[in-house]
């Protein structure tokens, strides 16, 4: 039985900066994903307590968002 074995590895930079970049979009996804949360309550704490009530909120619901 034949066996192919690679011993080839990536180059030191491209592992580097592949993880680098990596970081990067997880970085940014979080800040889109803080401002969007940020946007929403800013709204929500906008409407008034009936129109809460109206899509099934509260006051209180408003902060856990």
């Amino acid at each position: 039985m034949a066996t192919y074995q690679n011993t080839v590895s990536q180059p030191f930079g491209a592992t580097v900066i592949l993880r680098a970049v990596n970081v990067l979009e997880n970085a940014i996804a979080n800040v889109i994903a803080w401002n969007q949360a940020r946007a929403t309550k800013a709204e929500l704490s906008k409407l008034t307590t009936r129109e809460l009530a109206d899509i099934g909120l509260t006051r209180g619901d408003v902060n856990n968002i």
